[in-house]
């Protein structure tokens, strides 16, 4: 009997230890739940505060007005981006996701002026509001295939800038030097001094909306340089696996824009330049030696004299084998540019055009005689 009545004192004792083990395990349980949940309000009051105060304005006593361009296909990505680079908004990502959470549509490209006391919410309904009017804006177009007088005599006209202006501007050693810190593509090839205009070839050409003629040249040509920065973007990681720079990039493409006026024509065009470069031969693109003596095309015809004369954009002209002119010539398009950087691959080495502006190619000097001979014969040589 004694020994029943311990077995049970110890099964009792067992049970007893078991309970309080419960007991102490619901706690422990209760406890890291209501701490999980405390954590939890605690992340998400956090998170509300964190965007709605991001939703607010940067400034609210700053009423200086701040002018930005929302470019046409800007998506809200590109939206938040500009205005948090132009310190608009705090945080890009809460101005996408205060897009998303209100089903935000109908933000339009254009210009605006905005200032630094306003919210995400006013700035958004601003933005679907389209763009102020500005009674002085004016648009300046710049053409493909425009050297920088041409570019020059375009802003005088436009603007209440002098030509002289633009060329003082070009040849503000300072000013360029701080466009290359600025600009990932720009580089010390700007600055050989056998250049003519250092921003040759960079400025994209395309229709361009400022305020009014006060317009500066430094904002014209940032202007250009940002649009010309956001086309190479996309083509910065096979520029630098080709084996060319940009500078020779936009070289090439500035050719290609000059010789080539049929889009279709311009890869073609690109694979003569760069084989007849693998061949030690020189270009030999009149283009160049037009842009060498500084007379515009069509203007009349070239001289021997000047063909023959050396100068390092002329591939024309002596010791110009193998290599290309000192920089680019003219404005280049997008199509100009992708044909530098995608060239067909081809064997031919000689091409010429017709009046009517189609290339026509050859791999030996024979051939390309022969396509000369046949174009004069269809009355298609282009005369001045």
């Amino acid at each position: 009997m004694i020994k029943f009545v311990k077995i049970n004192i110890i099964i009792d004792k067992n049970k007893q230890e078991r309970r309080i083990l419960l007991k102490i395990m619901k706690k422990a349980v209760i406890y890291v739940v209501v701490i999980l949940i405390l954590l939890i309000t605690i992340g998400i009051f956090g998170v509300i505060f964190f965007y709605n105060s991001n939703l607010s304005a940067i400034n609210s006593a700053d009423s200086n007005e701040i002018e930005v361009e929302i470019k046409n296909g800007s998506t809200a990505t590109d939206i938040a981006k500009v205005l948090e680079e132009n310190k608009l908004i705090k945080n890009a990502f809460v101005f996408k996701m205060y897009t998303k959470i209100n089903k935000v549509t109908g933000m339009q490209a254009g210009t605006y002026k905005l200032n630094q006391n306003m919210d995400v919410e006013q700035i958004v309904k601003k933005l679907q509001n389209g763009t102020d009017y500005f009674p002085d804006e004016i648009d300046i177009t710049f053409l493909e295939g425009k050297n920088m007088r041409w570019i020059a005599k375009t802003i005088s006209e436009k603007t209440n800038n002098t030509e002289d202006d633009v060329f003082k501007k070009l040849e503000d050693k300072e000013y360029i030097n701080s466009l290359i810190e600025k600009y990932w593509f720009l580089s010390n090839d700007i600055l050989n001094e056998n250049i003519y205009y250092p921003l040759e070839g960079y400025l994209f050409p395309d229709t361009y909306n400022f305020s009014n003629k006060d317009v500066s040249v430094e904002q014209i040509f940032e202007a250009m340089l940002d649009q010309m920065e956001s086309k190479l973007e996309s083509y910065k990681e096979e520029i630098q696996k080709s084996g060319y720079n940009v500078h020779k990039i936009l070289t090439v493409a500035s050719i290609v824009e000059l010789e080539a006026a049929k889009v279709e024509d311009r890869t073609g065009v690109a694979s003569v330049i760069y084989n007849r470069l693998k061949n030690n031969m020189s270009i030999g693109s009149d283009v160049t030696t037009y842009y060498a003596i500084k007379v515009d095309m069509g203007e009349r015809d070239l001289y021997q004299s000047e063909l023959d004369r050396y100068n390092p954009y002329n591939t024309r002209g002596p010791r110009m084998e193998g290599k290309l002119p000192i920089g680019p010539m003219s404005t280049v398009s997008e199509e100009s540019i992708n044909a530098a950087i995608h060239p067909d691959e081809t064997d031919y080495l000689y091409f010429v055009s017709d009046k009517n502006g189609k290339n026509y190619f050859a791999k030996t000097l024979a051939e390309h005689e022969q396509n000369i001979s046949n174009i004069k014969n269809r009355n298609l040589w282009y005369n001045h």
